[in-house]
């Protein structure tokens, strides 16, 4: 899935997701992402196409966002999954994306 195949920008991200496939259940980082798609920092690897559900916190840490999709691409730090649906609140405007949370905002928001 190269650069110029993304029909959404990706943004960089700090996020803790839990994401279930058939071998299991687990939780890693999310490194990046976009309305159809994201790539989570991993060791693991998983079979290309395989279906994958994911669970993360996107615009505030009380607001979990379920996604389903499937795995398109291995690398050596992690894979990249793009989702059967895109998500609406990250769909760019005038070239744009919102905010999104990022795991390190968790201590400025606990300190509060």
């Amino acid at each position: 899935m190269g650069n110029n195949q993304r029909q959404h920008p990706r943004r960089a991200a700090f996020i803790i997701a839990e994401y279930t496939l058939k071998e299991g259940t687990y939780r890693d980082v999310i490194k990046n992402i976009s309305a159809d798609g994201l790539f989570v920092k991993t060791w693991r690897k998983f079979v290309a196409e395989e279906s994958i559900s994911l669970k993360f916190p996107l615009f505030n840490f009380d607001n979990m966002i379920q996604v389903v999709g499937k795995v398109v691409r291995n690398d050596h730090d992690g894979f990249a999954v793009t989702f059967d649906e895109p998500i609406n609140g990250l769909i760019c405007k005038d070239g744009r994306l919102p905010e999104i949370v990022h795991e390190g905002d968790r201590s400025s928001r606990n300190s509060r």
